[in-house]
């Protein structure tokens, strides 16, 4: 088959023909119909310096965000049949760590991620566990069925630990508007938050906050040292009640916190280049601050209330808009020039070899 291959430990990827998949006994074969590209596909392709320490395995087919259709079932395969339409939850646990037998299989101390510890699924076919692929709604589109593994961060972004009774009415304050923050406000709307605000300062990603639902939209760039003032100004001083932080941006940290409700939670999501300062005192033992890490998604609430999500066509349309651009796989190089430029928001691969 054709994919696209991580084949040296240098930026770029490769168009190459590698062996077809076979799956095992408790694994599906899918032939992949959508893909869509992630920050971390991105980092990979220009081989920065998390690539470089967080990759082992080269040559290594890459991507892991997919929808496609099951073509064949191993022995041993019960919930799923050729012909199932399906999704990845591409953090592949062991099922036999403290984490996974204790309910928290999303930090599974042995985790594998498609495309990063092993093969991933920008081919024409892909090998999944059973477990791991997830069973859409037949009628949903492909391009959007590929996208729910973000839709899922941006989800467990908002209710950590199923934290669903305190979005209601309150106020968010979401920090870099990429394909998951731009979901996060979406999704923070759809589920009664009463005021959003957003910080970004890439125009594209700005103009679909607003689409989005941001009641408020600031770039930091703009507003310098004020923007922590402008942002509780819109709370009636008293700072927002969720927020999460999605930038990966050094200065967005104590952002975060400076404009937070004393009592209010923070989720962190963005991942930082490097060690980052805080002020503990004053942004978290004063404040009463409740803080959580974000790592994938819960296995497997989260994806019941995406699933849930995605039946509403209201949702449907909205998300639909932050795919900017639809690539065939083979050019998935152009896709990573348009997302480096800033012309993209969320770019959309279709399986056209």
């Amino acid at each position: 088959m054709q994919a696209i291959v991580k084949s040296r430990r240098a930026p770029g990827g490769d168009l190459a023909h590698v062996a077809d998949p076979r799956p095992g006994d408790e694994e599906v074969l899918v032939a992949v119909r959508a893909a869509s590209v992630c920050g971390t596909d991105v980092h990979i392709w220009e081989w920065n310096e998390w690539a470089q320490g967080r990759i082992h395995r080269v040559p290594m087919i890459l991507g892991h965000e997919l929808s496609g259709e099951v073509i064949e079932v191993g022995a041993r395969v019960r919930s799923l049949k050729v012909g199932d339409h399906v999704s990845a939850e591409t953090h592949i646990a062991d099922g036999t760590c403290y984490q996974c037998r204790t309910g928290k299989m999303h930090i599974c101390e042995n985790v594998q991620v498609l495309g990063v510890d092993r093969d991933g699924i920008f081919a024409e076919f892909a090998v999944l566990p059973e477990m791991n692929a997830w069973r859409n709604d037949a009628d949903l589109d492909p391009a959007l069925a590929s996208i729910q593994e973000p839709l899922g961060n941006a989800i467990h972004s908002l209710f950590p630990e199923q934290c669903v009774d305190d979005l209601p009415g309150k106020s968010v304050l979401i920090t870099g508007c990429g394909p998951i923050g731009l979901l996060a406000i979406a999704a923070a709307k759809h589920f009664g938050a009463s005021t959003v605000v957003a910080t970004e300062v890439n125009r594209v990603r700005s103009d679909l906050a607003r689409k989005m639902g941001a009641d408020l939209v600031l770039n930091p760039k703009e507003e310098g040292s004020s923007i922590a003032e402008r942002i509780r100004s819109s709370t009636e001083g008293r700072g927002v009640d969720v927020a999460l932080e999605m930038s990966g941006h050094s200065s967005s940290l104590p952002l975060v916190f400076d404009a937070l409700c004393p009592g209010g939670r923070v989720s962190l999501l963005g991942l930082f280049d490097g060690p980052v300062s805080l002020n503990i005192d004053d942004a978290i033992i004063f404040r009463a601050a409740r803080v959580h890490g974000i790592f994938g998604r819960r296995m497997f609430d989260t994806w019941y209330t995406v699933k849930s999500l995605l039946r509403n066509p209201a949702f449907r349309a909205k998300m639909g808009q932050i795919i900017t651009h639809r690539v065939p796989i083979p050019e998935v190089g152009r896709a990573m020039e348009l997302i480096e430029g800033g012309e993209a928001a969320k770019v959309s691969l279709t399986a056209k070899w």
